[in-house]
């Protein structure tokens, strides 16, 4: 198992993947403990020559005007982490978690937070350690940070609240003390530095982009074999045609659609069978592509955000300490009601493919793909689910970063919801992934009636992944356990994989 270093500057979305799904360990990089060290420096001399800085001898939000006393000072840290670890609803799911820690421990590598070394260990730690604090999803503004779960995830560090580890639910000193990890006793600034900023909604974006990627790529080859099993047209994918209106996304999309689909017996010269085909077959590099384009983007946001120092106030080398907004959520916020919005065209122009496959008239198959139709009902409730699936999409990609509520006595007045725009993604993202994998479902169940061995020898390798844990439908059965399989192949990335694996 290789090590990920954190360092404050180069960790991606993949990095933190691999952390939080697939347990890759963490180390913290050398030239960190020097930048953290002259930080923390910094905070120290502050202290002694008795100035006023906000949330080191200062209340927090509305109080930034009631002074702290010196000795009051440590209390003060555990304060805010005991009242501000006021959430609710369900637990974040435990890699959402893992992902926070992570992001957190890169965030004070930076050096930018006046924190001592040894917390930036501590929550390295309990990563290594698999210990995920009990956080709950529902609370956070996006605005002063991610605030009340942040805060969820310090507890744990005080050797307070519940926290899972390897799965098991238990106290968090009682977590600590297996693994031999000592409690923090936060000391000037240090608890503000754990929940000032924008790791909740950056782990949740992290891997909901991660996922998208996947579902991107997933969308082009199952689409191909809807293309098949419905004898399209394949000179709509031409390079040269693409070349004419030259965006990334829709150049990428059109050469692996071209490259799955060489040598298929199936598709249709233009004119053979009809002209041209209709949108949602001739058009998906413009649509998928655009929804790769998209992705791109939202990359270069989170992987920033990844790197970036959210707290607040930042303590710089020259001993300068900066109160400002860097905790704000806006990027995180646009990004992810974007994501949202461009997965949901992945889900949608699938949808409208199924309706294609099941509809005798558009297909030229038989009835929603039953070979005994009246007595059996094939798929047609299937495509109910995937077309329940797109409309909820529709309604969760209501941007969440257009509403804003003032809190904190008009103190904190404006706010991005990124938390809840992220939580939305993840939410979109796996409804499509169980919209795509009933297209394939579908897809391959035409292609019986086509001839499995017709296939371009690319998206064969793709119906033999499905059929390894789908048979084809000859009289009605249960198929939540089909569409169940599949979605799993879908979700891992399997199909995905394969994809890549032709390229």
């Amino acid at each position: 198992m290789s090590t990920i270093f954190v360092n404050g500057g180069t960790l991606t979305y993949e990095d933190v993947v691999g952390v939080a799904r697939y347990h890759e360990h963490v180390g913290i990089a050398t030239e960190v403990r020097d930048k953290v060290d002259r930080s923390r420096q910094a905070v120290e001399s502050i202290l002694t020559q008795d100035r006023v800085i906000y949330g080191v001898n200062t209340g927090f939000g509305h109080l930034a005007c009631v002074r702290i006393s010196s000795d009051e000072l440590c209390k003060l840290q555990e304060n805010l982490i005991m009242s501000h670890a006021s959430g609710t609803g369900a637990p974040f799911a435990d890699e959402v978690v893992r992902a926070m820690i992570l992001l957190r421990a890169n965030s004070l590598a930076k050096g930018l937070s006046g924190v001592r070394y040894e917390l930036i260990e501590t929550l390295v730690a309990l990563v290594n350690h698999d210990i995920c604090p009990i956080v709950p999803c529902q609370g956070s503004l996006g605005a002063s940070g991610d605030l009340a779960p942040l805060a969820h995830l310090a507890l744990a560090l005080l050797g307070k609240g519940k926290v899972r580890m390897g799965g098991v639910l238990m106290d968090a000193d009682e977590a600590l003390r297996r693994t031999g990890i000592s409690p923090l006793q936060l000391m000037p600034k240090e608890g503000l530095g754990l929940i000032n900023g924008t790791q909740a909604m950056t782990a949740l974006g992290a891997i909901a982009l991660y996922d998208a990627m996947l579902l991107a790529m997933t969308a082009d080859a199952v689409a191909c074999l809807s293309i098949e099993a419905l004898r399209g047209i394949p000179d709509a994918f031409r390079a040269c045609l693409h070349q004419a209106r030259p965006h990334r996304g829709q150049m990428e999309c059109a050469e692996l659609v071209s490259r799955l689909l060489q040598g298929s017996q199936l598709v249709s010269a233009q004119g053979e069978l009809r002209v041209q085909d209709a949108y949602s077959l001739r058009c998906v590099p413009q649509v998928h592509g655009a929804t790769r384009d998209v992705l791109g983007y939202v990359s270069k946001v989170i992987n920033t955000e990844i790197n970036s120092a959210s707290d607040n106030p930042l303590v710089f080398p020259d001993g300068s300490v900066i109160s400002a907004g860097n905790f704000h959520g806006q990027p995180v916020a646009f990004a992810m009601d974007f994501l949202s919005i461009a997965v949901a065209e992945l889900g949608n122009i699938s949808e409208r493919r199924i309706e294609r496959l099941l509809n005798p008239t558009l297909s030229q198959l038989p009835a929603f793909l039953a070979a005994h139709s009246g007595i059996n009902s094939g798929f047609m409730i299937p495509h109910y689910t995937a077309a329940s699936l797109v409309s909820e999409n529709k309604i969760l990609c209501t941007p969440a970063s257009i509403d804003s509520i003032p809190v904190s006595a008009a103190q904190e007045d404006h706010v991005s919801m990124g938390t809840t725009a992220a939580r939305k993604a993840r939410a979109v993202v796996g409804n499509v992934a169980r919209v795509l994998a009933i297209e394939l479902m579908c897809a391959c169940q035409a292609v019986e009636f086509r001839g499995p061995e017709k296939l371009a020898p690319l998206t064969r390798k793709i119906y033999d992944l499905v059929r390894e844990v789908a048979t084809p439908l000859e009289d009605d059965r249960w198929l939540y356990p089909d569409i169940e399989a599949i979605s799993e192949l879908v979700v891992k990335g399997e199909i995905a994989q394969a994809v890549k694996a032709a390229k």
